[in-house]
C-alpha cells in the first residue's frame, strides 16, 4: 500500500485538476476502503486538496478564467463552516455515513443534473441567500469529511449562469484552495496530522495535478472527464458500502 496509493492518487488528481477540482471526495472515500484511521483522513484529503487546487487556480486563472466576485461571496460563510466542521469529532459511523450521503450527491450530479440548465430569476435578496447557504453547507462538509466543496460550487455557477464552465472550474479551485487552508489548520489543531504518510502522497498529487490542470485550461474537454470521474465515484460507492455492511 506505500506504493499503492500514491500511484492511484496521481491519476486521480490528474483527472479532477483537469476541471479545476482537487480529488478530495475520491481521496476520501479510498483511505476509508483501504482502512486508514478516519480520524487522520480529512486532514489528509484537505492537504492534497491544497496542493492540487493551487496549481490549478494558476492555470485557470492564468488564462483569464478568474472572477473575484462571483467566488468571494460563496467563501463568506464557507470560511466559519469549515471550521466548525473541522473542530467536531464524529464517530466513525456517522462519518462514513456523511461521506457516502456525499458521495451518492457526486453521482448525480454527474450523471443526472451534469446536463440541467436551471433559469430562475433570482431576486438580490434570494441570490444572497442562496450564496450564503451554499457556502456554509460546502464548508461544513469541507471541514468534517475532508472534501472541499469545488465538485458541488462548479455544476451550481454553471447551472444557475453565474458563469462559464472555466469561469466556474476557476472559482471552483479557489473556493477549495481556501477550504482546505482553513481546515488543515483546524483539524491539526483538533485531529491527527501524520507528515510521514501525506508527504508521499503529496508528491504524487503535485505531479498529477500540474499535468492535469495545465490540460484542463487549455485542451480537455470538461464533460468528458466529469464522466471518467464519475466512474471512479461510483467504485467508491460500491466498495464503502460492502465495508459498511
Amino acid at each position: 500500500m506505500d506504493y499503492l496509493l500514491p500511484i492511484i492518487f496521481f491519476f486521480i488528481s490528474f483527472i479532477y485538476s483537469s476541471v479545476g477540482l482537487g480529488g478530495g471526495s475520491a481521496y476520501t472515500a479510498l483511505m476509508v476502503i483501504f482502512g486508514i484511521s478516519y480520524h487522520l483522513i480529512p486532514t489528509t484529503s484537505l492537504t492534497l486538496n491544497l496542493i492540487v487546487t493551487f496549481i490549478g487556480m494558476i492555470h485557470f486563472w492564468k488564462n483569464g478564467f478568474g472572477r473575484l466576485n462571483l467566488i468571494l461571496p460563496f467563501l463568506l460563510t464557507s470560511i466559519p463552516m469549515v471550521y466548525i466542521g473541522g473542530s467536531l469529532t464524529l464517530p466513525e459511523i456517522i462519518f462514513k455515513l456523511i461521506l457516502l450521503i456525499t458521495l451518492f450527491l457526486v453521482a448525480i450530479r454527474i450523471y443526472l443534473l451534469n446536463e440541467l440548465k436551471i433559469s430562475i430569476q433570482l431576486t438580490n435578496i434570494q441570490k444572497w441567500v442562496f450564496i450564503f447557504c451554499i457556502g456554509g453547507f460546502l464548508g461544513f462538509i469541507a471541514g468534517s469529511v475532508g472534501i472541499g466543496g469545488g465538485i458541488y460550487l462548479v455544476p451550481l455557477i454553471i447551472m444557475f449562469g453565474l458563469g462559464t464552465e472555466k469561469e466556474a472550474a476557476a472559482s471552483g479551485s479557489m473556493f477549495i484552495w481556501v477550504n482546505s487552508l482553513i481546515g488543515v489548520i483546524t483539524r491539526a489543531q483538533f485531529n491527527e496530522f501524520e507528515l510521514s504518510f501525506i508527504i508521499p502522497l503529496s508528491i504524487a498529487v503535485l505531479v498529477g495535478g500540474s499535468l492535469g490542470s495545465y490540460m484542463g485550461a487549455v485542451k480537455f474537454n470538461p464533460k468528458t472527464i466529469q464522466k471518467i470521474m464519475g466512474i471512479v465515484i461510483l467504485i467508491a460507492i460500491l466498495f464503502l458500502i460492502k465495508g459498511m455492511l
